[in-house]
């Protein structure tokens, strides 16, 4: 019994302390997310309405060409009366008796109406614009969309990787918890054969088979929840990975790179949060707004040209049907209500609005990384006073169970000792997860991300 005992605990010392392997499970999590999280592909499809709706601002700057087309059918309306024979008649009888001849016909008086009949107008068009300032102001706000698009799609890929990050790392917590509480249950259920024997044997007492069979309870309640902790962690983390929720998920211990975690307590630089890029794109936005709003008074000026024909009954004829129509179109404001005014105030307001939230927004992103500072040096100090635990109490351990076998020390000072090892050992976990969950945020924060 004490040779197994003795050889468990060096298996559990191993189990926790063997040399870690290479973290290139996280990156590939963190890669399928990029690559299958539904939000973030909504996002790519917003940045590339964005991206479409700049094309479609810049394809005013081109010239137009439309094809038209219409026909007339109409009977009655208003009509206008031409007395051609009354005026010419007398005339060309005259002329008639002088030549002696019948050149000069007579003539029927003329009732034209109003609305053509059996008529037809086909025409090209091309139209483009001299003069018009809103359509530069529109190009422009449109590009600064597409920014303002980019830059929401790297906010949420920052805060995707966290969410992965932190997901992976809870799932690992619970993971090697499990490991630990496994390697615990052995020893708690050997504790409990030896104590029944002993009993048996008449050199035990009752008291000790229960608090034994206790002991084993005690852990098989830690077992349940850690795992349940781990299936819920790995619930979250496919849901993340857009896969389904019972994907089973590769296992890979962590390390902590300290050479990291000092110099992500140095960084300080905010001004390359896309946060404070996207709020400058959107003052700019309304100062382009302002702009347009203000300069209001500026002539728009355009020109067309038709090429085209039009005639009777569907005629044609490159001489008498077809026609070129060229045209300058100019629009001057001056007097709209007050509209004008009021849309340069409104402007005015916008820039004030974003004015504050970058202030706010700043101020934000100032405590959120003071704040993911010191929770990586509290996390960091929590780590240290652990691992420190874990030896004294792997010591104590170790003295215990040799004083056991020799007989010095009771069954209930083992199982005290074997108590303080595990949870140190869970403490030690936990900790050094934490640390891992802290250096993810201050990451965040600082958009220095190692992976």
């Amino acid at each position: 019994m004490k040779i197994k005992t003795s050889s468990l605990l060096i298996l559990l010392c191993v189990l926790l302390n063997h040399s870690l392997p290479a973290q290139e499970i996280l990156k590939e999590y963190i890669q399928l997310g990029i690559e299958n999280n539904l939000v973030l592909k909504e996002k790519n499809i917003s940045t590339k309405h964005s991206i479409l709706a700049l094309k479609d601002a810049k394809s005013y700057f081109l010239p137009a060409i439309d094809f038209g087309a219409s026909y007339n059918l109409a009977t009655g309306g208003r009509t206008i009366d031409f007395p051609v024979g009354d005026l010419l008649n007398n005339v060309y009888s005259t002329l008639n008796e002088l030549t002696q001849s019948r050149q000069f016909p007579q003539l029927e008086n003329v009732s034209e109406n109003f609305l053509p009949n059996n008529f037809y107008d086909a025409r090209i068009r091309v139209s483009m614009p001299l003069i018009n300032p809103d359509l530069s102001y529109q190009k422009d706000i449109r590009e600064k969309q597409v920014q303002v698009s980019e830059y929401d799609l790297a906010i949420y890929k920052a805060t995707l990787i966290q969410d992965i990050k932190l997901a992976y790392f809870d799932y690992c917590t619970a993971h090697t918890a499990i490991d630990v509480i496994k390697s615990s249950k052995e020893l708690v259920a050997q504790n409990l054969r030896d104590t029944q024997s002993l009993l048996e044997s008449g050199s035990g007492l009752p008291a000790s088979v229960l608090r034994a069979e206790s002991e084993v309870e005690n852990i098989n309640a830690l077992m349940i929840e850690a795992e349940n902790r781990q299936k819920n962690a790995g619930y979250y983390l496919n849901f993340l990975l857009n896969r389904p929720l019972e994907t089973e998920l590769v296992f890979e211990e962590q390390t902590l790179d300290w050479k990291v975690i000092r110099s992500l307590t140095q960084e300080e630089l905010l001004s390359s949060r896309p946060e404070l890029l996207q709020l400058a794109t959107l003052y700019s936005i309304k100062e382009i707004q302002l702009k347009s709003s203000q300069n209001f008074w500026i002539p728009r000026l355009n020109t067309f040209a038709d090429l085209g024909s039009q005639a009777f009954n569907f005629e044609f004829s490159s001489q008498n049907t077809a026609y070129l129509f060229f045209g300058l179109n100019l629009s001057i404001p001056i007097f709209q209500g007050n509209r004008n005014r009021i849309q340069i105030q409104r402007s005015q307001l916008g820039l004030e609005n974003i004015a504050i939230q970058q202030n706010l927004t700043e101020n934000k992103l100032i405590l959120d990384l003071k704040l993911a500072k010191n929770q990586l040096r509290t996390s960091e100090a929590t780590y240290r006073s652990a691992e420190k635990k874990t030896e004294s109490s792997g010591t104590y351990l170790r003295l215990v169970n040799r004083g056991f076998k020799e007989g010095t020390n009771s069954l209930i000072e083992f199982i005290d000792a074997r108590n303080q090892y595990t949870q140190a050992e869970l403490q030690k976990t936990i900790t050094a997860y934490a640390l891992l969950k802290a250096q993810a945020t201050l990451e965040r924060q600082l958009l220095t991300d190692t992976y």
